[in-house]
């Protein structure tokens, strides 16, 4: 018997003794790529209870069988970090997508700016980079996807109680992420980042989100960054102010 190092999160709320049948895509993989065999274990997850080691005790034509073990993990606390986003094209979407929910974004925001030149979004294809990105990165838990929404619903209704971290290109003399942050971390639990489309915000909008009491704006640097990228480089540097905080507060 082998441990398997794949991870597949299911649909279905584990527990202790219950079967599990893998099918289609999920079955296909297992079967016929890494070529599993009766008694080989599987980390299983649910989003909901946490990780489980599970048994396979039998691979037929449609569905391999899975039977619960026992519990490997609880589910942990996460930090609660929303990325608001202006879709792009598809290829870099889908990278942003899923180095987003590796380095840990709880929810994502799809918004329609201005200078937004991608109004059609594969949802079910979002869905799956997050699935996938989440099962190799260890994570325990899926991103919640909102449906797009306007500029204009979302800044009316935002909430006050979730600092904004406004990476704002068009502002030379702003501080860093790590400056700007550091102070704010008394004041807000909860956070969220918003990024710009490929044009970057039209001046009313940039004027409209800075206006915002819970509003950060701060700089990624000298360099104008493609979206994916400022987008992979903002999230990992409020993790970082984040983490931080909670690190020392746990050793106090």
């Amino acid at each position: 018997m082998k441990m398997s190092k794949t991870r597949l999160f299911v649909s279905k709320k584990l527990s202790a003794n219950i079967l599990i049948y893998i099918k289609n895509k999920q079955h296909h993989f297992l079967k016929n790529v890494l070529r599993i065999k009766k008694e080989d274990n599987i980390k299983l997850f649910d989003g909901i209870t946490g990780e489980w080691l599970s048994r396979v005790i039998s691979i037929n034509r449609d569905n391999i069988v899975l039977q619960i073990q026992n519990k490997l993990r609880d589910m942990s606390q996460e930090t609660d970090l929303w990325l608001i986003f202006a879709p792009i094209k598809s290829h870099r979407m889908n990278i942003t997508i899923q180095k987003a929910t590796e380095l840990g974004i709880s929810r994502f925001i799809p918004i329609m700016t201005e200078h937004t030149n991608q109004s059609k979004i594969n949802f079910k294809n979002f869905e799956l980079n997050m699935i996938e990105a989440s099962e190799q990165s260890e994570r325990l838990s899926i991103p919640t996807l909102d449906k797009t929404i306007k500029f204009d619903d979302l800044v009316n209704n935002f909430p006050s109680e979730r600092g904004l971290v406004f990476c704002d290109e068009g502002n030379e003399n702003l501080p860093i992420i790590y400056d700007a942050l550091i102070n704010k971390t008394e004041k807000y639990k909860k956070w969220a980042v918003i990024i710009g489309p490929e044009g970057g915000f039209s001046k009313k909008e940039r004027s409209t989100i800075s206006s915002l009491n819970s509003c950060i704006s701060v700089s990624l640097g000298r360099r104008i960054l493609r979206s994916d990228t400022a987008t992979t480089a903002a999230i990992f540097s409020i993790q970082s102010v984040i983490e931080k905080i909670i690190m020392s507060d746990n050793l106090s």
